[in-house]
């Protein structure tokens, strides 16, 4: 089967010749799977024969500049086209220290939500005519990469103090901001879609949880996020379509709200934060298919993450509806010959 035929399989909810198999190594890991043999000039997708995916982007930011402000031979320190002020760490697979943000207060987004605007020139034409046929050609599962929500407002437009502050103080700010965010991905996605170019889902980052607990309550989400979330879904409908959702952290609290408004697919179920996956399974597999819960904790240590493969995958895979990853991404911890070996373990106990 072809990869967007096994992940059209479980959005189906029907079995296939075996789980779907993505993931998301880290740069770091890369460069040591290539020390450990790795060929360089393979695609690693082919290397480890897993399936295939592709992603449509859009630029939907204010166009802020971006500029380095600073640059030693251990950090670099510059300004993004959100208008925040990071710093990026030169050593390998850090995560960016946030300095300072540009939009903080309602005439600060009155300011970014102007300069978001419409045009072709946020889209990547040439990039889909030099590639859309061959994903097609391929059978390579292809998403729509929206942008909006709790999770991308905070970390890389306002931060997350501020941000959690504005949705007690300035709610109807935060409302508009998560409507403009999914205002300007739809109508570019509507011009990529009407120009020929489909794809078999969307999908956001929307991290809504941390270990343990969610960021806010189900009532503020239901009040100022679950109808963004709905409108979201119903596009992606609308255009037969699927929905896919990514959000880390402990939601299980959130559930029924992510079905209520017909989410198809969740990830990464965070084992280490608090999700459950064989209760998802249980009690939303006829619903939600479930991409990942296969804690990252464990991948360094084969014996470990094989039995927990075991464990796991006969039960997620059962009447389909189940993608296989790691619940967050592929760190530089992991050999090669572990990689190896997992997605072995993973071809013989998903297999249908």
């Amino acid at each position: 089967m072809t990869s967007k035929e096994r992940f059209m399989r479980m959005y189906q909810h029907k079995e296939a010749d075996r789980v779907p198999i993505i993931d998301g190594p880290w740069a770091g890991t890369f460069r040591r799977w290539h020390k450990e043999g790795l060929p360089t000039n393979v695609d690693w997708t082919d290397y480890f024969d897993i399936d295939k995916t592709a992603g449509i982007g859009c630029d939907i930011s204010p166009r802020y500049e971006g500029k380095v402000l600073e640059e030693t031979d251990e950090y670099v320190i510059y300004t993004t086209a959100w208008g925040t002020t990071q710093k990026s760490f030169k050593t390998e697979d850090s995560t960016p220290e946030f300095i300072d943000f540009k939009v903080k207060t309602p005439e600060a987004w009155e300011e970014a939500k102007a300069r978001m605007t419409v045009s072709d020139d946020r889209i990547d034409w040439n990039g889909l005519k030099n590639n859309y046929n061959k994903w097609v050609e391929e059978g390579r599962w292809i998403t729509a990469g929206f942008w909006f929500g709790f999770d991308v407002a905070h970390s890389w437009m306002m931060g997350t103090e501020n941000l959690l502050v504005a949705m007690y103080e300035e709610p109807d700010m935060v409302i508009d901001i998560f409507n403009t965010y999914l205002d300007r991905c739809i109508a570019h996605f509507e011009k990529i879609w009407d120009a020929g170019y489909k794809f078999d889902c969307i999908s956001w980052p929307d991290d809504m949880g941390y270990k343990g607990t969610t960021f806010f309550s189900n009532e503020m989400y239901r009040e100022m996020l679950k109808p963004v979330h709905k409108r979201a879904v119903d596009w992606a409908h609308n255009h037969g379509i699927y929905a896919h959702l990514h959000s880390c952290g402990d939601i299980m609290s959130r559930i029924d709200d992510l079905v209520d408004i017909g989410i198809d697919a969740l990830n990464p179920l965070e084992v280490k934060a608090g999700m459950d996956p064989l209760k998802l399974k249980k009690e939303y597999g006829d619903k939600l298919v479930l991409h990942g819960g296969i804690n990252a904790v464990l991948w360094d240590d084969k014996d470990a993450i094989i039995a927990e493969i075991d464990r796991l995958v006969p039960i997620l895979k059962q009447n389909g509806g189940y993608i296989f990853s790691s619940d967050h991404s592929i760190p530089n911890s992991v050999s090669l010959d572990n990689f190896k070996a997992i997605i072995a373990r993973v071809k013989e106990v998903g297999k249908y």
